[in-house]
């Protein structure tokens, strides 16, 4: 009797060890998560080595990070940097097949492929792909941003000596200019698409990216379209405030095919200082415009047009 007692409760207390034991195995398994930049929980059971990123920084970062192993598919506009241009390119437009065949284990995206290709992303994720939607609007959110990828790619301490050393850059190059009060700093209209003379975000990583240089910002109230970092401005506000804009600095790249011969010509734009005083500049989109570490690039491109000192 008393041994049939005695192993009825060393089967009870079996029973509630796991009993106890399976939440805290489920918490565990997904208990790192990511919230994207459309809200969705990812869950990040191990790291992802299968990865198909469509969109350049995602790329960049990942190799940034130390991850260039676990890309096995880009976009069909990635060329940087070129030890990956050789990898499989794909597009939204491809159709599941394609995708499937490769055996991802994570595709990243960004939003706008998010809304104007779900039925491709629900498909995938139905068949066992994870799918991650990021991109960052502001400094706060890169470096949150290069943290999500450092958790996904199993890089979580690359990350944070990768935001660590990029703050500490700044921190140096802040150094070099805070002696120059802001009314001596040049004022700088930074063009983000000609055809509709747009400017940025006051937010954006390119608007810090000129703070950053020293330059003053022409154009701060400025007002996103869309949910967007673009901002839209047009000719007669820029004409308006033409003799306070010290500099015209316009992004060159796939977003705006602009040169600085046809941004002079730009009707009106004979009143603008910067253009009477021969102060038109171009710069490379992909170092102003992408939350990659090429900002600092960017950045240094950016004060040596203001002709302000690096350090």
């Amino acid at each position: 009797m008393f041994s049939m007692f005695a192993r009825y409760t060393v089967y009870i207390a079996l029973f509630m060890s796991l009993l106890l034991a399976a939440p805290a195995s489920a918490a565990s398994a997904t208990e790192t998560t990511i919230t994207d930049s459309v809200g969705r929980i990812v869950a990040v059971h191990k790291p992802f080595t299968r990865i198909i990123s469509l969109y350049g920084a995602h790329t960049e970062n990942l190799c940034s990070l130390g991850r260039e192993d676990a890309i096995i598919g880009i976009s069909r506009s990635d060329h940087y940097p070129a030890s990956i241009t050789n990898r499989p390119r794909f597009n939204a437009r491809d159709g599941i097949e394609r995708f499937l065949a490769a055996k991802p284990d994570l595709v990243l995206i960004r939003p706008m492929h998010w809304r104007a290709y779900s039925a491709l992303w629900q498909a995938l994720q139905r068949s066992g792909i994870t799918i991650a939607v990021l991109q960052p609007s502001d400094m706060k959110s890169i470096y949150d941003y290069w943290k999500m990828l450092g958790t996904l790619t199993g890089s979580e301490v690359q990350a944070k000596t990768m935001v660590r050393n990029f703050k500490a850059r700044i921190h140096t190059l802040n150094q070099a200019i805070e002696h120059i009060p802001a009314k001596q700093r040049p004022r700088v209209f930074f063009e983000s698409i000609h055809r509709k003379l747009s400017t940025f975000s006051p937010q954006s990583s390119t608007m810090f990216a000129l703070m950053a240089a020293g330059g003053i910002n022409a154009a701060q109230d400025a007002t996103p379209r869309h949910g967007t970092n673009i901002a839209n401005y047009g000719a007669e506000r820029i004409i308006a405030r033409g003799a306070s804009i010290d500099v015209y600095l316009a992004q060159t790249g796939t977003m705006n095919k602009t040169n600085i011969n046809g941004i002079k010509k730009t009707p009106g734009f004979n009143a603008i200082k910067a253009v009477k005083e021969g102060r038109v500049y171009t710069v490379d989109e992909d170092i102003v415009s992408r939350p990659t570490l090429r900002l600092l690039e960017g950045i240094e491109k950016i004060r040596s047009i203001l002709k302000l000192p690096i350090q």
